[in-house]
């Protein structure tokens, strides 16, 4: 496997620094992407950098995983309008765990000559005093190189400067890079689009200190096709923590991607090879009702990210929701699953004391909460068969429902018709 024709053909390369597929075609090469903790988990944003790596290694070669301890302090001012607020060593030390913990569900870390490794720059930063950074790595790089670079550029034109704490990032990643060429004989960085200034004063260091030769490529940054940023729901992020992204939501998020973008994310984010990816896409053409490349994408990256248990969950979920699953389903989730299944539809909140009780049903869908807007429409929608708890319709308007009607010892499920769900919670 050719590395960056890899790439190529799956739409992936954006910059590739003269030389590069060369010297990769000559043997096993050593190379890293740096991923900075800013957060306790990675998202859906990280997935092109994650992908890249597995093909390097996938293709034989040596991919090294970095995790920015001491460039986390900094925070990179590529692409931000503003300077971001820094962490504490403690908040630090826990993300860059979390994080570590996710890539090595992604990379071979026991494969021989080519196993992954993971590095973390504070490593040798920690001890690297100011005084010795400027002499021995300050010195080679003029500030007008560096005041030269987009990222410093733009941010200057802008309303809200630039620290020097920002300025100088460039340079802390370009030892990153020198030091990986020194001590791990990586010969290559890679990274986003947007990472080019930096991955490019590594190179030019590995020059100006060392006379050494170093090598930069660079992916595409990922957008949706009608120009949105990709990664973002109304909700925010979608993160790879199933704490913060529940695996429904994660598998819904790709199910849900439209058929142009799917085309373009099926060869980016998946290992499926170009012949299957092009008949799917084949077959996509000639009935995109079936949606089978949204349906391919989800499985795979859901399966690779959380597991095939939660995968299949997730299609239950699914089924749940929109086929013939019955109630006792819920009964598989714990309340945290409950509530992002629901969490897309209207929640409300009732006493569990009064529920002991018994309400009426009524009451319960028109006063209690607002899913109808009075008693009266209630009662019609009931007499005419379309209201239903707990997937059972609601057999009169007189009713009472009390607490042997909570799912899990919790949660009524409320339908108007058959696809309007409300959740239900008892406190």
């Amino acid at each position: 496997m050719n590395f960056v024709e890899e790439l190529t053909w799956r739409g992936m390369l954006h910059t590739i620094m003269p030389g590069t597929e060369e010297m990769l075609n000559k043997g096993m090469a050593s190379g890293y992407i740096g991923f900075d903790p800013t957060a306790d988990s990675l998202h859906v944003g990280h997935l092109t950098q994650i992908m890249t790596l597995i093909h390097f290694q996938r293709a034989g070669h040596k991919p090294f995983a970095l995790v920015g301890g001491a460039t986390g302090m900094v925070g990179d001012p590529s692409g931000k309008s503003q300077e971001r607020n820094l962490l504490s060593e403690d908040v630090l030390q826990h993300n860059l765990e979390a994080v570590k913990a996710q890539l090595t569900r992604f990379l071979d870390f026991d494969s021989g000559m080519n196993s992954a490794e993971m590095v973390n720059n504070y490593d040798w930063f920690k001890s690297f005093t100011f005084l010795d950074f400027i002499r021995d790595v300050g010195k080679h790089i003029t500030v007008n190189y560096m005041m030269a670079k987009d990222s410093v550029k733009k941010r200057l034109e802008g309303d809200t400067g630039m620290s020097f704490t920002e300025f100088t990032y460039q340079l802390v990643q370009g030892y990153d890079f020198y030091y990986l060429w020194k001590h791990h004989n990586c010969t290559i960085q890679m990274g986003g689009s947007d990472q080019w200034g930096n991955i490019v004063t590594g190179t030019e260091l590995i020059r100006r200190k060392d006379a050494g030769e170093a090598f930069a490529l660079t992916t595409q940054l990922i957008k949706k096709a009608d120009g949105t940023k990709f990664g973002k729901t109304e909700s925010g992020a979608v993160w790879l923590d199933p704490e913060r992204t529940s695996p429904y939501q994660f598998y819904q998020f790709w199910l849900n991607t439209t058929d142009v973008d799917a085309k373009a994310y099926i060869r980016i984010f998946t290992l499926y090879d170009r012949e299957v990816i092009e008949a799917w896409e084949a077959e996509h053409d000639a009935a995109p009702h079936t949606r089978v490349l949204q349906k391919a994408l989800a499985k795979d990256i859901t399966i690779r990210v959380h597991g095939e248990a939660e995968y299949e969950k997730a299609i239950k979920s699914s089924e749940f929701l929109f086929g013939n699953v019955g109630i006792e389903f819920l009964s598989e989730l714990n309340d945290a699953e409950v509530l992002a299944l629901f969490a897309g539809v209207p929640n409300f909140t009732i006493s569990l004391t009064e529920l002991h009780e018994g309400i009426s049903i009524t009451d319960l869908l028109a006063v209690k909460t607002t899913i109808f807007p009075s008693k009266g429409e209630a009662k019609k929608t009931i007499i005419g068969g379309g209201a239903s708890i707990n997937k059972v319709k609601i057999a009169t308007a007189d009713d009472v429902y009390n607490a042997d009607a909570l799912l899990n010892g919790k949660f009524i499920v409320a339908q108007k018709g058959k696809k309007n769900y409300f959740l239900i919670v008892a406190e």
